[in-house]
This record gives structure tokens, C-alpha cells and sequence, in this order.
């Protein structure tokens, strides 16, 4: 027994002992979950500025943040002892003991001292009443001060050497350059959440940005330019208690990426897969792939229904009913969509006029191609057939007839001598008018007059004239009917043998839990055990699939999203596909009856402005844009 005891002592001693972390230490730990780049430093800061009662704010930064960021407010300001407690960790004036009732931007009281720890830190500030300022300084993680100081009112922040303290941490950020448009993206996330405070950001690494004090809109004007503002649909929503604001664009106006997104809860910027996502179901229809709308998007809610504490950055958020934020979301972007269909037809470019009409200005195509250097009949080259000008001429008089043009001869003298009475019979024939084809003011898309190229229907209208894609325009019409016939119900396709799939325990009940929604999509499953799903029905537009990967793919997003939209996502593509090959062929010749009751059936469909794949279905000139193309 005693040899026991005395090796259990000699093993004591070769047990590390456990320590206290040295203050200096635990600051720098923290500092690489607070402070990540430069920009960071800039979120902070800002935010304290804010979170002040700043009217306005400017920052300076050079080399990218990496020497100098230096934030200048007119807020509050603080008096000495507070200065001191400022930059101890977990010291703040924004926080109670309800960690849930947060309603400021910061609240955690680490920004501070965790930038000291790995920078060089001074704080001047002097409040209303003080007689005079003060300043503290932390190098490194060691407080000098407060001492007294000079300046007329609010907080200076000024951190330079960023990383001194940590120089590994140096070689992980990224160049100046790349560094300064971080810190540029930081400032006009804040500078959209509040656009009652003016800001600056300048500096010898960066332009000058100067936002004034103004509106909400305007803000968005400054920030995204007045190209998105003239494209941009209202968004005003509410349910249970959430509010949802702000602006987003028409489908035709949009980005190559997501980072001209913004969502704002309760006024803090947030970086939010769930909203994103919201955001990709609610413009799946409209939009091109790989392409993304440009949006500004404020979530205000009760403090207790989000947790906004999950990660010290506080960038991410979790909402207490994801379901309710989400639905939402995208109900009110498909309504304002949707909505647009009232503003005078179909759904359509507001800059798609301008765009021509600047094309035709500069000698090019609105796909930045060279135009031909003479116009008229040189653009009808493609051949129709041998039989064509016998069929043209068998035709009834009403219908619409094409041809090629006769053979050029000396550009000059077609030019000089051109004589449309010497035009072939049978080359070009309009539509007669009569009772039955006149121009129907009441028609937004007015009345069919032509076919060009046996794929483009020209229409007039009351105010001009549309050009029209059928191929496009029919496919987004046979897909909405698709879509229409989805919602009462999918048809299954029984298995002849039920497939069993195996999956983690927490994956089936996560798919069980969804069996009824499943089902109206045409998918039957059932439990098969604690680890197992079996698989009775697929749904029948999906023919035949990869029924194990797409359970594991709905059981990975129901865990992620706590929806089921993988499914459904499928059949659309699916569905947009059947319509792509079930819609009237690109060289199919139309009669009028035809083209008109297409211009009719657009006029009636949710979202006819934008084929499945998200391009223009149509173009609108007003008869003001093609007089001013011939100076009239």
C-alpha cells in the first residue's frame, strides 16, 4: 500500500500543473476571435461610435488598416473612469442581465481591450460637460492613463502597428489593397443601417467617400449608385410581430456574385446563410444562373426572438422561428416581383429602352458588338426556304409574310435609288388592319404586325412598340402552367420494390418529420427501423434518380434549413426544362391569331418579362425613343 501512495506521488509530480493565464495573454486569445483583419477594427469601432449617439463619424486607415485606423465621433464621449474601464475585458454600459434584451450594437466589452492587446491603442475622448479631454493609451496590452488631452468634443480612436503583438498574424492578412476594400465594405454596410449619420472615409491607401446625412433611400443611392435606385422594388412586409423593409432589385437588374447584399436585424449588419438562401428561392424563377440580385433588406424584430450573441464578431444571427423570418422574406420579394406586372404590362427592364437605345447611339449592340455600318434591308439574310415566296404569296392577305431581300448591287446606288414601289410582290407583307387585329389600347403588349427572323414578334402599342422572344415568351408559360399543376398535386411513380436507404438516426426522424410534405410532392417514404428510410414513390416528373443521394441531400438541408426545399427545387428544374422543349421552337412561323393570343397569355402569366433561365421574354420602345433615334 505504501508503494502505491508513493508511486502515485511520483506520478503528481510529472502531471503539468494548472496555471492562470496571464492577462496580456487571455486579451490576445480573445483577439483572434474579435479581431480578425483590419476591417474588424473598423466594425467596432464604428459601432461604439454609433452606439454613442454619433451624428457623425470618419475614418482614416492607411496600408490597408495594417499601420493606421484611426475613428473620430461626435458622440457622448467618456469621462476618465470610464476611459479606464473601456479597455478592461467585459466592462460595458450596453448590456444588463437579460443577455436576450439586447438593443444596442455592442454589448460584450471585449473590442477594446482586445485591439490594445495586439496594437497600439489610444483613446481620447471628453464629454458635454467636461471641462477638458482625456486620453488612455494600451500598448500591447499595458494601460497608460488617463491622462488629460486636447479636443473639442466626442471620441478619437486611433490604433496603428495592428498585429505588432502578434506578428504571425500578419502573414495571414492579405494585401493593402485587398485589406482596403474589406474595411470599404465594412463602412458601407454601417452606412446604410444608418443614414442619419453622415460619414467619411478617407486616407493615403483609398478615394475619399463622403456620405451627407439624408434618407433612407438616398442612402441606397449613394452607397449602390442611382442605377440600382431606378431598378429597385419596394419592400414593406410584416408578420407576427417581425417587420421587413428596404429595397431589392428587378430581376433584370443583378450581380455576378452576392456581395451587393445587405441585411440589416435591428439595425446590425449580418452576414446570414438562411437569408441568403431566402433570397435564391425567392428569385429562382426570374433570375439567370449564377446571377443574384442586388438588395438592401431591414429585419426588425422584438431582441428576444434573435440571438445575436452566437459568435463574438456577432456577424451571424439565429433566429428563435427561422421558418417565420424566412417565409417572410421570400412571400414578400415574390409579391413585389409579382407586383410589378401592374406597373403597366408584364414584368420588364426598366433600363432595357435605355440600353438599346444607347447601343443604337454608340454603333453597337447592347451585347457590345459592332452593329453593321448600313442599316434597312441588309439585316434580313437568313434563308427561308426555296418555297417560300409561293407560300408567302398563297397566303391570305392578313398574314404575315417574310422574305429575303433581293440581291444587293452597288450599296451606293440602292442607297442614292431606293424605291420601296420597286420591292418584289411577296418580299414584305403586313398585316392588314381590320376590326379583328386592331391595335387594342387596352392590351398592354398591344397587337402583333409582324415576324422578323421567324423568331421576333413586333407589336404595337398605344405608346410604341414591343419586340417580343416566342420561344422565351411561350417557354416561362408553359412553365408557370407546370408549376400551377404542381401545387394541386404530383403525380407518383410507385417502386416495384420499396428502396431501403440507410441514414444516421437523427437524419430519419428529420425526414419523417417532413413525410406529409414529401408526399404532396409526390415522394413517399415511411421509418424502416431506427436507421432507415424506405423509399415507396418517387415523384413521376423526375423519371428516374439517385433516390439514396437525394434523402441524404434533404436530410443535410432540413438539418441546416429546417426546410424541404431540395425537392421542390428539383421538379422546378425539371419543370423548366419540359417547357424549354414543349414551347413553340425559335424558325416556327406564326399566323396573327397565334402571335396575339401569345401577347395575351403573357399579359396573364406571373412573371412573363423573364424566360425560366431569367433572360427578357420582351423589349418596350416607347414612340418618343424612336423618334428621338431619327432626330425627330
Amino acid at each position: 500500500m505504501n508503494n502505491h501512495g508513493s508511486q502515485t506521488a511520483q506520478n503528481d509530480t510529472t502531471m503539468p500543473s494548472v496555471i492562470r493565464l496571464a492577462e496580456t495573454v487571455v486579451n490576445r486569445i480573445a483577439a483572434g476571435e474579435v479581431i480578425e483583419r483590419p476591417a474588424s477594427v473598423v466594425k467596432e469601432l464604428v459601432e461604439n461610435a454609433i452606439d454613442a449617439g454619433s451624428t457623425r463619424i470618419d475614418v482614416v486607415t492607411a496600408s490597408g488598416g495594417k499601420t493606421l485606423i484611426k475613428v473620430s465621433d461626435n458622440g457622448h464621449g467618456m469621462n476618465p473612469d470610464n476611459l479606464t474601464l473601456a479597455v478592461e475585458r467585459h466592462c460595458t454600459s450596453k448590456l444588463g442581465d437579460d443577455l436576450m434584451d439586447i438593443r444596442s450594437l455592442g454589448f460584450r466589452g471585449e473590442a477594446l481591450p482586445s485591439v490594445g492587446s495586439v496594437s497600439r491603442l489610444s483613446i481620447t475622448s471628453r464629454t458635454k460637460l467636461s471641462d477638458s479631454a482625456w486620453k488612455i493609451t494600451v500598448v500591447g496590452g499595458k494601460v497608460s492613463g488617463p491622462a488629460p488631452a486636447a479636443l473639442s468634443g466626442g471620441t478619437v480612436v486611433e490604433v496603428s502597428d495592428l498585429f505588432y503583438a502578434t506578428p504571425a498574424r500578419l502573414k495571414f492578412l492579405k494585401s493593402d489593397r485587398a485589406e482596403t476594400n474589406a474595411i470599404t465594405d465594412v463602412f458601407k454596410r454601417m452606412a446604410l443601417a444608418f443614414p442619419h449619420i453622415r460619414f467619411s472615409l478617407s486616407g493615403d491607401d483609398r478615394s475619399t467617400i463622403d456620405y451627407p446625412a439624408t434618407s433612407q433611400f438616398e442612402r441606397m443611392a449613394q452607397v449602390l449608385g442611382k442605377e440600382f435606385t431606378e431598378n429597385a422594388m419596394k419592400i414593406d412586409a410584416g408578420r407576427e410581430g417581425i417587420s421587413l423593409e428596404g429595397f431589392a432589385s428587378v430581376p433584370t437588374y443583378h450581380r455576378g456574385n452576392a456581395l451587393a447584399q445587405y441585411f440589416f436585424i435591428n439595425g446590425r449588419p449580418v452576414r446570414d446563410k438562411a437569408l441568403l438562401g431566402a433570397v435564391r428561392g425567392a428569385y429562382m424563377d426570374v433570375l439567370p444562373k449564377g446571377k443574384h440580385p442586388v438588395l438592401a433588406l431591414f429585419v426588425d424584430l422584438d431582441p428576444h426572438m434573435v440571438d445575436v450573441n452566437v459568435h463574438p464578431a456577432k456577424a451571424d444571427v439565429r433566429f428563435r422561428d427561422a421558418g417565420l423570418v424566412r417565409g417572410l422574406l421570400v412571400g414578400s420579394l415574390k409579391q413585389a416581383i409579382s407586383a410589378l406586372e401592374g406597373e403597366g404590362g408584364p414584368l420588364t427592364s426598366r433600363a432595357g429602352a435605355s440600353d438599346m437605345l444607347e447601343a443604337f447611339r454608340q454603333g453597337t449592340s447592347i451585347h457590345n458588338e459592332p452593329t453593321p455600318s448600313h442599316s434597312g434591308l441588309s439585316g434580313y439574310q437568313e434563308n427561308m426556304g426555296p418555297d417560300f415566296s409561293q407560300t408567302a404569296q398563297a397566303r391570305a392577305p392578313d398574314q404575315l409574310l417574310v422574305q429575303n431581300p433581293p440581291p444587293h448591287g452597288n450599296l451606293a446606288e440602292e442607297q442614292a435609288g431606293f424605291d420601296i414601289t420597286k420591292i418584289p410582290s411577296g418580299y414584305v407583307a403586313q398585316i392588314e388592319e381590320s376590326p379583328s387585329n386592331a391595335v387594342q389600347t387596352s392590351h398592354p403588349l398591344g397587337t402583333a404586325r409582324a415576324q422578323l427572323h421567324k423568331n421576333y414578334i413586333v407589336s404595337q402599342t398605344q405608346k410604341g412598340l414591343v419586340i417580343v422572344d416566342q420561344h422565351a415568351a411561350h417557354e416561362r408559360i408553359v412553365y408557370e402552367s407546370l408549376k400551377k399543376g404542381m401545387a394541386q398535386g404530383i403525380a407518383s411513380q410507385l417502386l416495384l420494390v420499396p428502396e431501403i436507404i440507410d441514414l444516421p438516426e437523427e437524419d430519419v426522424n428529420r425526414l419523417i418529420k417532413f413525410a406529409d410534405s414529401f408526399e404532396k410532392l409526390g415522394l413517399e417514404i415511411e421509418a424502416f427501423g431506427a436507421g432507415a428510410v424506405a423509399v415507396r414513390a418517387t415523384p413521376a416528373l423526375l423519371g428516374e434518380t439517385n433516390t439514396q443521394q437525394l434523402m441524404r441531400d434533404l436530410a443535410d438541408e432540413i438539418a441546416e434549413w429546417g426546410t424541404s426545399e431540395e425537392l421542390e427545387a428539383r421538379l422546378h428544374h425539371v419543370a423548366a426544362t419540359m417547357a424549354c422543349h414543349g414551347s413553340v421552337r425559335s424558325g416556327r412561323i406564326l399566323k396573327p391569331d397565334e402571335m396575339n393570343a401569345l401577347l395575351r397569355q403573357m399579359e396573364e402569366t406571373p412573371n412573363s418579362g423573364q424566360c425560366n433561365h431569367g433572360r427578357p421574354t420582351f423589349i418596350e420602345l416607347e414612340l418618343k425613343d424612336i423618334e428621338r433615334l431619327f432626330g425627330r
